[in-house]
């Protein structure tokens, strides 16, 4: 069973910083791309950035201002996020997808950290 476990949300204000962390239990995540999404009240959830092999990658909306890393040896990855905006404002969710040594498919999500950006 994997577990994946956000911490870091909370308050900031316009072009402050906050820093999302996503520790994962069980034996996948070195196999894992890791993710981060975002999901605004009345709005569809969004990805925000991805790592896997070495490779980001981010939307336009957070390009240059978030940062995306990983530590395969605490199984954690991060979500550096600067110059926030109101817009920010979401409940962040972390997703590890991919398949184990022995083929199977996997996709797990965590329960999600509220972060809010506001004066």
């Amino acid at each position: 069973q994997v577990q994946l476990v956000e911490s870091g949300g909370g308050l900031a204000q316009p072009g402050g910083s906050l820093r999302l962390s996503c520790a994962a239990s069980g034996s996948i995540f070195s196999a894992a791309a890791m993710a981060w999404y975002r999901q605004a009240p009345g709005k569809q959830r969004e990805l925000v950035a991805t790592t896997r092999g070495g490779r980001t990658d981010y939307s336009d909306s957070v390009k240059g201002r978030f940062t995306i890393s990983r530590d395969n040896v605490k199984n954690t990855v991060y979500l550096q996020m600067n110059s926030l905006k109101p817009e920010d404002t979401a409940v962040y969710y972390c997703n590890a997808n991919g398949r184990t040594a022995g083929g199977t498919k996997f996709d797990y999500w965590g329960q999600g950290t509220q972060v809010t950006v506001s004066s």
